[in-house]
């Protein structure tokens, strides 16, 4: 398993998870899609906030990173944020 952990923060980043927060209906089936996806969350910060995307390997978790970016650049189009500080590895444990 691999997991990335996508972080926005700085400038717009608040803007950008209120907009997450109201397409979250349209974003959960888009991260569906992914090949081999075991999970994802995303979880507002104070001052912005992170994805946490688990697949059965890398290949699924950088398709992840290209989904999010591609669905960011079509529709948060007015808001000025920075690229995420992107996190990743392989999965060492998983409790559920």
């Amino acid at each position: 398993m691999h997991t990335v952990v996508r972080t926005y923060s700085g400038s717009g980043a608040s803007e950008l998870f209120d907009l997450l927060a109201q397409h979250k209906d349209e974003i959960e089936p888009l991260m569906r899609e992914v090949q081999g996806l075991l999970s994802y969350t995303l979880v507002r910060g104070d001052a912005g906030g992170f994805s946490v995307t688990t697949c059965t390997d890398k290949a699924g978790t950088d398709e992840s990173v290209k989904v999010a970016k591609t669905w960011i650049a079509e529709h948060a189009t007015g808001i000025s944020v920075g690229a995420p500080t992107i996190t990743e590895g392989t999965v060492i444990v998983q409790s559920k």
